[in-house]
């Protein structure tokens, strides 16, 4: 289980066939040393096995549903990915519950500045930010206004969007520490993106639409639905 948080990034060394998988090799000084073969890791909000560990260096073999669900494959060398090791029990928890099993790719629109970049006082690395991010159908019914969402393993919150309305997008206000110090600066728009929705919503909304899957119900179901403390006590949260 992880929180969101990211600890630092990661470079891309390779993505090679290995047998029957792909092995993913990232360099990484720092978590790589504090990792032992068979420990789990989020690479871009994607939980791994960490495989051949060393001080600078860790593998992990992807899976033909990792392949399928998420953006790693697309990841040429260099590339940044976010990483961040499991949470320990009765650590805080710094963002929201996240487990690390993507739910679909989604296409950044936009990563732009709200302070004007002609301005004399700009600074990339101060201002904050707005990012839009095109959702894939199958889970908007889960992204909910002040609601959280995974984006590459990022724990952020939506601040705003247009799928009550039929449109398919979010938009999330990204902090100055959050952009400099993970991939998101690295993004361009058009790049795929992770997203894991939040588990609470996702357990609220096929709890109301009687444990169908999403393309099986209505958004206004999902988005009407009371998520209260009563209802999160009497199904164990």
């Amino acid at each position: 289980m992880f929180t969101g948080i990211i600890e630092q990034t990661g470079r891309i060394i390779s993505m090679e066939p290995h047998g029957a998988v792909q092995r993913l090799t990232v360099e990484c000084p720092g978590i790589a040393g504090q990792l032992r073969e068979g420990d789990s890791l989020a690479v871009s909000g994607v939980c791994l096995t960490a495989l051949d560990v060393n001080e600078r260096y860790f593998h992990a073999d992807l899976a033909v549903e990792t392949l399928a669900r998420t953006t790693l494959t697309q990841l040429a060398p260099g590339a940044l990915v976010n990483l961040e090791l499991p949470t320990a029990a009765g650590a805080p928890l710094g963002g929201h519950v996240v487990q690390g099993h993507v739910d679909g790719t989604g296409t950044l629109v936009s990563l732009v500045p709200t302070q004007s970049q002609k301005s004399e006082h700009f600074d990339a690395a101060t201002t904050d930010w707005r990012m839009t991010i095109r959702v894939p159908e199958a889970i908007r019914a889960y992204m909910v206004p002040k609601g959280s969402v995974s984006v590459e393993g990022i724990s952020l919150t939506i601040a705003a969007t247009d799928i009550p309305k039929g449109g398919e997008t979010i938009e999330i206000a990204i902090l100055p520490l959050t952009w400099s110090r993970t991939n998101l600066h690295a993004l361009a728009a058009g790049s795929a993106v992770n997203l894991e929705a939040d588990i609470l919503i996702k357990s609220a909304a096929l709890r109301n639409a009687g444990g169908k899957a999403p393309s099986d119900y209505r958004l206004e179901s999902a988005n009407s639905f009371d998520l209260t403390e009563s209802w999160l006590v009497a199904n164990g949260y």
